[in-house]
């Protein structure tokens, strides 16, 4: 199917919210896509686009004609400088450090900067984030940091494992997000689920996917 019905029948799909009924918020993620492929999709419906290097962020900027810009992938400190002001959300805000470092940035700009608190769920040695135990603490530091807004939390699933374990991961950051929500009226995004494993997600109660296969089709890493 093209780019156009996949978008679609996604949104379609998704109509029906999660499992407590509530909207989703569909992320296309545009690593590898052209902006031909990324305007495509925004033609059939897309609203929000995920970019996970700043450099693709870079090049693909004026070339993509609309869409809430949200940066998905692994920030480097030196890097920020190209996002300030151009990103709608900071998806990945896995450290203490490369928090203040993105306040500091902000501030000199002029602007608040919204940002997801990423969270290593699945504590994979390969993944980053801040541990399961650390990470509501770690949600009320950046609140408390001029320059920053926090919006919710952000988590990959691990590729393999159990299906309840897998959604009981869900559930647990499912419970972090409610727990934040009561105290605080920013909180609005529980960012869980790819293409592999988005409807698990939406069970468990997330309420913003990042899909890239999904919409686009099989990454060609060779470009």
């Amino acid at each position: 199917m093209s780019i156009t019905e996949n978008v679609k029948n996604t949104l379609n799909e998704l109509a029906a919210g999660n499992c407590f009924h509530e909207p989703v918020t569909l992320v296309a993620a545009t690593k590898t896509r052209t902006p031909e492929e990324i305007n495509e999709a925004i033609r059939a419906g897309i609203t929000d686009i995920g970019e996970n290097r700043v450099q693709e962020f870079r090049d693909k900027y004026d070339a993509v004609q609309g869409g809430k810009r949200h940066f998905i992938g692994h920030l480097q400190l030196n890097k920020i400088k190209y996002l300030v002001g151009k990103t709608y959300l900071y998806q990945s805000c896995d450290r203490m450090e490369l928090a203040e470092e993105l306040a500091k940035r902000s501030l000199r700009a002029g602007v608040t900067s919204d940002v997801l608190v990423e969270v290593n769920i699945g504590c994979e040695e390969s993944k980053s984030g801040f541990a399961y135990a650390d990470a509501f603490a770690a949600y009320e530091k950046i609140c408390e940091t001029a320059g920053l807004r926090v919006r919710g939390f952000m988590a990959m699933l691990p590729l393999a494992g159990e299906r309840e374990f897998l959604l009981d991961l869900v559930r647990k950051m499912r419970a972090l997000f409610d727990k934040a929500k009561k105290q605080d009226n920013n909180i609005a995004y529980l960012s869980m689920g790819m293409s592999g494993d988005y409807k698990l997600c939406l069970e468990g109660g997330s309420n913003m996917v990042r899909l890239g296969t999904s919409l686009f089709g099989a990454r060609n890493y060779n470009i």
